[in-house]
């Protein structure tokens, strides 16, 4: 065949393409495992983060994580657990998780070595340039927050990529959730601004009005479906104290 012909140089193209493809499809199912774990391990030390605990390295992230998150559970409106099976919690894709009608409702439940249990729940929401995400940790109490965590994909350097730093996500430890037995979650306002409905607030950050308030909402939209769980929380914490049997025939002999 003549080299110098159309014919030679399209079928040269063609064989060279259909080799590249194969061999760059080759390399990337080779290295699709390894680029999943990736990507677990840096969910694994984001929701960790929330609960205050640093993995001493990489390669431990998932032995730590196993350690402390006991078990994963989805519950429902109502607050009710509908199902426990290993991992269900963290497989939870929240990006199209919150575009769903009846979202599902992840929960990490964890213990930590003083033998206090918190519960980790993921959010997902809207920044300036892209989505933002985190991971907020709540004591049993139902109500306090014990630690957060943020993440973004494109939000502008020192401004509201600052969400990342520690010390936006540490303003949030104690605050709680509720407000005289209502449910009102956690506002980010501008320094000198009030929420109108009465909820705890932080300052938001200087320059990034638009993050701030991206974190804002999303923790209020997608804090507000677990209403139901976190009040049974609240209950099992603080029972109602129970009749005692000498108060019960005492009122028994109480003249009608």
């Amino acid at each position: 065949m003549n080299k110098n012909s159309n014919t030679y140089q399209i079928l040269y193209a063609a064989v060279m393409v259909l080799l590249v493809g194969t061999v760059l499809a080759f390399i990337y199912m080779a290295l699709k495992p390894k680029q999943n774990e990736n990507i677990a391990n840096d969910t694994r030390k984001q929701i960790l983060s929330a609960l205050h605990i640093a993995p001493p390295s990489d390669a431990q992230v998932k032995d730590v994580y196993e350690k402390y998150i006991i078990q994963d559970l989805l519950v429902d409106a109502q607050g009710n657990v509908v199902d426990s099976a290993d991992n269900v919690a963290f497989n939870v894709d929240m990006k199209k998780n919150v575009k769903l009608a009846e979202r599902q409702l992840p929960v990490m439940k964890c213990k930590l070595d003083d033998g206090s249990t918190k519960y980790v729940l993921p959010v997902y929401g809207a920044g300036l340039w892209g989505p933002i995400w985190g991971y907020i940790a709540v004591n049993d109490d139902g109500n306090t927050i014990y630690g957060a965590n943020f993440s973004h994909e494109g939000e502008t350097p020192g401004l509201g990529a600052r969400i990342t730093e520690q010390s936006f996500q540490d303003e949030f430890k104690d605050k709680h959730l509720f407000v005289d037995g209502e449910f009102k979650s956690v506002a980010v306002l501008k320094r000198g601004q009030k929420t109108t409905n009465g909820a705890e607030q932080i300052d938001a950050l200087t320059g990034a009005t638009i993050t701030s308030r991206g974190v804002s909402d999303m923790m209020a939209d997608c804090l507000a479906p677990y209403e139901a769980f976190l009040k049974k929380m609240q209950t099992a914490s603080n029972p109602a104290p129970a009749t005692t049997a000498i108060e019960s025939e005492t009122n028994d002999n109480q003249p009608q």
